[in-house]
């Protein structure tokens, strides 16, 4: 259900894609079925002749994905949205739907690194070139832009270095290419950042993240802004059959109802560990948008409501100090992933990036000793007293490497 753009963000997080139905219920209920009955073979071949709305297989339509689907498609301020099954299902969809052999992609360096792997891998294989590039520079983008680019893709705050691109002025640079601009919303999600109104295309999330935010699903989804795009879409999902399932669509949808205060949380606490991280003298290097010290600080100003709640830093001692680190906390917990009520800690050089080799890391920005923290809605001074004695830890094991080396 579309509501009154005058409502607060918080209000459409709640009420968002919540129709009357035949008992009242406050929550949408969970349609657990594959197939619908039809009332009779004339409604049957009315529906798959697409002149009567209605349900026919959830593979194609399901009323509690549809639910999820407009609730988000409201958040992101599009026409539609389709649920996939993953975050990965979702790219995959764009790709998919938006291009074909011969076909030029220019995509950001720091980037999920299972998308880079999707664009070197499969899409190279059907005649999809791409381009990486750091999409920071607007200069870069317009010189990587060529005759046949269709796809401007970019992820921003990008993963895991928290680069930031200017929507807004890549946006004008693609149209006026004749290409389309999709970005990939997951670390801001659209309580802190809507690409569509900066000049996006298409937007895109793994729900595994933010939106549901408790760790319990996975699941992706796609926002586009037309009928038109919408159907092409939507015949490329049902067709690859990449699609959600109705019960992690009720879990992000009851996800979706606290996205509002949950970021709040993460937004609060992430400023004040990295203002404390910043100071700490065994901290080499943090990327924080909300620190007066991150590159790309005043385009955050300009297109975020706040800074997030995802941390990256490089701690004195390189990669062993990273180890000893990620294996000292104690309340943060040492799993891949992100966005959860939880706080995450991970090193993306052999986790979540490795896939995408040594050289493609390195010129994403991504060092072996880069650590990346997902801010939980846990007490911040408890996660810094964790991450206090996990640091004096590391500082232990390099006096001892320095005395062992003397």
């Amino acid at each position: 259900m579309k509501h009154d753009e005058d409502l607060d963000f918080s209000s459409k997080c709640v009420h968002s894609g919540i129709e009357e139905n035949e008992f009242g219920a406050v929550v949408p209920p969970i349609y657990q079925t594959s197939t619908f009955k039809f009332k009779s073979a004339d409604h049957g071949a009315s529906l798959f002749a697409g002149k009567e709305k209605g349900y026919i297989y959830t593979r194609l339509a399901n009323p509690t994905i549809e639910a999820m689907e407009n609730a988000i498609a409201e958040l992101e301020g599009g026409y539609k949205a389709l649920g996939c099954a993953s975050g990965m299902a979702a790219i995959h969809t764009v790709f998919a739907s938006m291009l074909s052999a011969g076909d030029h992609v220019v995509c950001s360096a720091a980037v999920y690194g299972p998308t880079t792997t999707l664009l070197n891998t499969i899409m190279k294989k059907f005649g999809v070139g791409t381009t990486f590039t750091d999409t920071t520079d607007v200069g870069n983008v317009l010189n990587a832009m060529k005759p046949n680019t269709k796809v401007v893709y970019v992820e921003t705050p990008g993963n895991p270095t928290l680069c930031i691109s200017d929507i807004e002025e890549i946006s004008k640079i693609a149209h006026e290419h004749n290409a389309k601009v999709v970005v990939d919303n997951t670390f801001m999600s659209p309580a802190l950042q809507t690409p569509l109104a900066l000049g996006a295309d298409v937007v895109l999330h793994s729900l595994t993240k933010f939106l549901n935010g408790h760790a319990d699903v996975v699941g992706g989804i796609v926002v586009v802004k037309d009928e038109e795009t919408y159907t092409q879409f939507r015949k490329v999902l049902n067709q690859t059959g990449g699609v959600i399932d109705p019960f992690n669509s009720f879990l992000v949808h009851r996800g979706l109802k606290t996205l509002a205060i949950r970021m709040e949380k993460h937004t609060e606490n992430a400023q004040k560990i990295a203002e404390w991280l910043e100071k700490h003298p065994m901290v080499k290097s943090i990327r924080y948008p909300g620190l007066k010290s991150h590159p790309n600080y005043e385009v955050g100003l300009r297109q975020h409501k706040a800074p997030g709640g995802m941390i990256t830093f490089e701690v004195e001692g390189g990669i062993e100090a990273g180890k000893v680190l990620i294996g000292s906390v104690k309340l943060c917990q040492l799993a891949v992933s992100l966005g959860g009520v939880e706080s995450l800690i991970e090193h993306p050089a052999s986790m979540t990036h490795f896939s995408m080799g040594k050289d493609a890391r390195l010129a994403a920005g991504i060092t072996d000793g880069l650590v990346r923290i997902s801010v939980g809605i846990e007490s911040a001074d408890d996660l810094i007293s964790d991450l206090d004695q996990a640091l004096a830890k590391v500082k232990e094991v390099i006096r001892h490497l320095e005395k062992t080396e003397a």
